[in-house]
């Protein structure tokens, strides 16, 4: 079968395993992302191996989630995030040291060096914003106190454990650490956020007409489009994670004119590519390397100290909106999903991880992924109700 047709029935297999799969969990009162994620595991190579996890797949999937991040950019104004910008910079900064703190333990404890502790300790830091922003979307409930904070919380906390995964893999490799680098590193993030932020969305306020000046009557779409792609690179080259340029340019699009009609452009998009992102994640469990007693176990600690030391830092941050809601920011900052997964196979490849460990990163981070939405959903209908 040629190389074109492989890819087009990995591509027909995921989508339908999304479709599928987000049904079966809104039937059962579950976010549909769960189900997604639960399909990717079931299609995958662990079980059915019908779809083997590639390149064309990994960049549908990026793009996917980009896609995502730039839609909750949309529904997202800098001027909300403004108001809750303490207690995010607070969950976001306790998300990171007490999840770093506790994993770093836990792994020095299980027998590793301090250098490779220290690094097993990044993938229990930086939350997944896709996930718990699906959910959020998904409950039509971006535009609550508590969804906003999560949202700049995840921006702080992807600056943070980007600065600790350059630490930790320069201890990996016997570098020695200089604190200049580190520093300069640290602003050119922060100032590239806060001219996009800042900048960017005072020019789109006063300037929004030129997106109609195009003959094309989708120009505003397309050109916002262009936007986030080149921001979602530009943050790449900042150290920052894409989806953090993905949603600055969703942020900088929702003060146009056009932010309704934009929105809705948008849905079809989305549709289309973000259950890629998910499926795509379910499908990188390698079960078999935990299919004994002592893996399991292992693997329920890891996601209990995981899934304890987010909410504690989301809840003490957040402890200011009162206690309801800082529970709902805890929660909505447990999920590690891709970020967990990238450093896990950064880890491998480096030769710091055991093909074991790999697959309890790995594992972990999709288990906070899969745990977090019917929590959250569950949370938010009940004050929805009171």
């Amino acid at each position: 079968m040629p190389h074109g047709s492989d890819i087009l029935l990995s591509l027909f297999i995921v989508f339908v395993a999304a479709q599928i799969g987000a049904e079966i969990a809104q039937r059962l009162k579950l976010p549909g992302v769960v189900g997604e994620i639960a399909a990717g595991c079931v299609v995958g190579p662990s079980l059915l191996g019908w779809v083997q996890p590639s390149e064309a797949l990994d960049v549908l999937a990026e793009i996917g989630v980009v896609l995502l991040l730039f839609s909750v950019g949309l529904e997202t104004r800098i001027d909300d995030m403004r108001r809750v910008g303490r207690s995010a910079f607070a969950v976001g900064v306790l998300g990171v040291i007490i999840p770093f703190a506790l994993g770093s333990l836990w792994a020095h404890g299980s027998g590793y060096d301090w250098a490779k502790s220290l690094f097993i300790a990044a993938a229990f830091v930086a939350t997944s914003a896709g996930i718990t922003a699906r959910v959020l979307q998904e409950l039509g409930a971006l535009q609550r106190e508590e969804s906003r904070v999560i949202l700049g919380a995840a921006v702080i906390d992807d600056i943070l454990a980007m600065l600790l995964l350059g630490i930790v893999t320069a201890m990996q490799s016997g570098e020695s650490l200089q604190l200049g680098h580190l520093v300069v590193i640290l602003l050119e993030a922060v100032g590239f956020i806060a001219i996009i932020a800042l900048v960017g969305t005072r020019v789109m306020r006063h300037s929004s007409r030129w997106l109609e000046a195009p003959i094309n009557p989708l120009s505003p779409l397309t050109i916002v489009l262009a936007i986030c792609l080149g921001l979602a690179f530009l943050s790449t080259q900042f150290g920052l994670a894409a989806i953090i340029g993905a949603f600055l340019a969703g942020m900088v699009a929702s003060e146009t004119k056009q932010r309704e009609t934009l929105e809705h452009q948008t849905q079809p998009l989305l549709a289309l590519m973000t259950p890629f992102f998910f499926v795509v994640t379910g499908a990188k469990v390698e079960l078999a390397q935990l299919a004994n007693l002592d893996a399991l176990l292992t693997l329920a600690l890891i996601t209990v100290i995981a899934i304890v030391s987010k909410l504690i830092g989301g809840f003490l941050g957040a402890l200011s909106l009162g206690r309801r809601s800082a529970l709902i920011v805890g929660v909505g900052m447990i999920p590690r999903g891709e970020v967990g997964v990238v450093i896990a196979s950064l880890g491998l490849a480096a030769g710091v991880f055991s093909p074991r460990t790999y697959a309890l990163i790995v594992g972990m981070s999709l288990l906070t992924a899969i745990i977090t939405p019917p929590v959250l959903a569950t949370l938010l209908r009940q004050e929805n109700l009171q």
